[in-house]
């Protein structure tokens, strides 16, 4: 007898990781090793912003379409319902493309090449211990009607 999980195991909460990966940079970058992008402020500045905001506007326009489907953002709620349109008709993960876009924001606007290279590393962790582990339980949940949706879309963009 097989048993449906109510929940994707994670192994943390995506804004902890997130959040705790740009901390740890920029407490490197403050207090053990500098190192600056080497463009000038205003053009950093602008870029930064640009993907700051691009990252909250995506990550609102996700947190949306969750609630109009009834379903619960955090991962102990689990998920009632399985969202595809929105954001979710381009790509499977919006709410980890916008934090990955608002952290690379952040570590521009920060001026912190450490923060952003320790990016690369986050989205593995991501990839590995969060996504994959949720594309389970939803593939669990949702069967059929979730294989076809991973088919059309992409994980990422």
């Amino acid at each position: 007898m097989s048993v449906t999980p109510t929940a994707a195991k994670v192994v943390a909460p995506p804004p902890v990781l997130f959040v705790g990966t740009l901390f740890f940079g920029l407490l490197i970058d403050r207090f053990v090793w500098r190192m600056s992008f080497g463009i000038p402020d205003a053009p950093r500045l602008v870029l930064g912003g640009v993907f700051v905001a691009a990252g909250v506007l995506l990550l609102f326009w996700a947190v949306a379409g969750f609630a109009r489907a009834g379903t619960g953002v955090r991962h102990a709620a689990g998920s009632s319902a399985l969202v595809t349109s929105g954001p979710h008709a381009f790509t499977r993960n919006p709410m980890y493309l916008a934090m990955a876009l608002a952290y690379a924001g952040l570590a521009l606007l920060a001026d912190s090449l450490i923060s952003l290279a320790l990016l690369a590393p986050l989205l593995v962790v991501i990839q590995f211990g969060v996504i994959a582990r949720e594309e389970r339980f939803m593939e669990a949940k949702f069967g059929d009607a979730y294989r076809a949706y991973r088919k059309r879309v992409r994980p990422w963009i």
